[in-house]
């Protein structure tokens, strides 16, 4: 058996060694320019998020700052001034939920037969909510007592009280009376404030 190489120059595989080479260039190069222009992007990402940082810093920092000159610049009298006009604004709300439907059908079901109103001036008080001043005419003491009885039987009308009275030209007590109405109460008929009075 012959062990020696007969050929002049021995046949290596240079060919497929320059290909896996250069096949591995290319793989490295493409890798490094991956890796590049990551890190470029990245770079502008992370310098373009730090500008906009700053930029809601700066801003965060003008607002507080404006805040508290705000804050400085609030005068107790306008606060009052604002509550004050709160509190009239409260009162016209009061008034518009006010029903003079309700308070006359409450009227009519409470009110003797000798008794008559004259008129009904509603205001509105802080502390005790809606007080009314009813003029009413009648023949004696016991017909605006009735009526009196009646109204606080409703539950709605509280601390009915004769503010004045006096006789007119006929002979018939004028009566004024002041009470607290609260809208709600329960209704009374008037069969029953006719009963209550016999």
């Amino acid at each position: 058996m012959i062990r020696t190489n007969l050929s002049t120059r021995p046949f290596y595989n240079e060919r497929a060694v320059h290909v896996w080479l250069a096949v591995v260039a290319v793989l490295v190069l493409a890798a490094t320019a991956f890796n590049i222009s990551r890190v470029l992007r990245y770079s502008r990402s992370d310098t373009r998020l730090a500008t906009q940082a700053a930029r809601d810093e700066a801003r965060a920092a003008d607002l507080r700052k404006q805040a508290a000159q705000l804050r400085g610049s609030v005068d107790p009298k306008q606060v009052e001034f604002a509550s004050s006009n709160a509190r009239e604004a409260n009162d016209l709300i009061d008034r518009r939920t006010f029903s003079w439907t309700e308070l006359l059908n409450r009227f009519e079901t409470t009110l003797p037969d000798e008794v008559r109103i004259r008129s009904v001036k509603p205001r509105i008080d802080r502390e005790r909510g809606i007080v009314l001043t009813v003029s009413v005419v009648a023949r004696g003491v016991d017909d605006v007592q009735q009526f009196i009885e009646n109204l606080e039987a409703t539950g709605a009308f509280t601390t009915v009280r004769p503010a004045q009275e006096q006789l007119d030209e006929h002979g018939q007590l004028e009566s004024v009376l002041d009470m607290t109405y609260t809208p709600g109460g329960k209704q009374v008929n008037r069969g029953r404030a006719k009963e209550t009075r016999r």
